[in-house]
């Protein structure tokens, strides 16, 4: 009996972008669709999947909401990272011509990010929960009038035609997305650029942050992203998630950290993982 091939989960349909990018990510890996992104996170903790695919900000939309509050509770750790270059295809059923089109379905983003095509063509836009999920639901209605934005690959799942390829405004739309293990796989000192990704709260004290954070800038410690976000129900106490370059265990970093931690609580790291070619292609090396 063949084996049985291991499993990595994403939210969304299959022929969602997230899809795709797992099967970039793990070609040697059967993709697993959830309908949350709590349902992705249970399913590596249960063993259903043995690593999740999570989107956590598009250079065009921003950051994906609520990842950055769930990461934290989520009890996974992150081992790697992946960046997805969005290519939105206009589908619709076979045989279709461009100029019958009147409505066209998708998630708002995907609508968002492609509406110089949507407003040349004078399309009516119909918001679905996922791009993929559009795409089923257009092959299913089998109506020509009625186009989704998904991609390439949902077209080749539900059987439907590209009217139009790469219809996305912004050539640089990328999704970058989070590699989760149930297993802490951090990465070794000095095996290549790294990012360690960490959570934390400032105490609720004039200046806080910029106290907690001075230590990165006296250390040379490039921090690359920094959310925050509420928690505890109120607009007082906020959390913070920070990706920084360098492993904990680098002088700089090891120092940064002891000075953050003075300066703050519940300081968390969530992995330590090697950083995506992609980050230097951005920075034009």
């Amino acid at each position: 009996m063949a084996e049985t091939k291991q499993r990595i989960a994403f939210q969304g349909e299959i022929g969602a972008n997230s899809d795709l990018a797992c099967r970039h990510v793990h070609a040697d890996m059967e993709t697993l669709p959830c309908h949350t992104f709590e349902d992705t996170f249970a399913a590596v903790e249960s063993g259903a999947a043995a690593l999740a695919l999570i989107p956590i900000d598009n250079s065009v939309a921003g950051r994906v909401a609520d990842i950055h509050h769930l990461l934290p509770g989520s009890g996974l750790h992150i081992i790697g990272e992946h960046f997805q270059r969005v290519e939105h295809h206009l589908l619709a059923v076979k045989g279709t011509q461009i100029d019958t089109l009147t409505h066209v379905h998708s998630h708002v983003h995907a609508l968002n990010q492609c509406r110089d095509v949507i407003n040349e063509l004078g399309l009516e836009a119909v918001v679905h929960v996922d791009t993929a999920a559009a795409a089923r639901d257009i092959a299913e209605r089998g109506e020509p009038a009625h186009a989704a934005i998904a991609s390439e690959l949902a077209g080749e799942i539900y059987g439907l035609d590209s009217l139009r390829a790469n219809i996305e405004d912004a050539e640089h739309n990328t999704t970058r997305f989070l590699v989760m293990s149930a297993d802490e796989r951090n990465a070794k000192p000095s095996s290549g650029d790294l990012i360690t990704s960490f959570v934390f709260r400032v105490r609720n004290v004039p200046a806080a942050l910029y106290k907690a954070l001075g230590g990165f800038a006296t250390n040379g410690v490039n921090i690359t992203k920094l959310e925050s976000y509420l928690v505890g129900g109120g607009f007082v106490a906020a959390q913070f998630y920070a990706d920084v370059d360098g492993h904990p265990e680098d002088t700089g970093l090891a120092f940064a950290l002891e000075e953050l931690n003075f300066y703050s609580h519940e300081v968390r790291i969530l992995g330590v993982y090697p950083a995506s070619p992609f980050r230097k292609s951005m920075n034009g090396t």
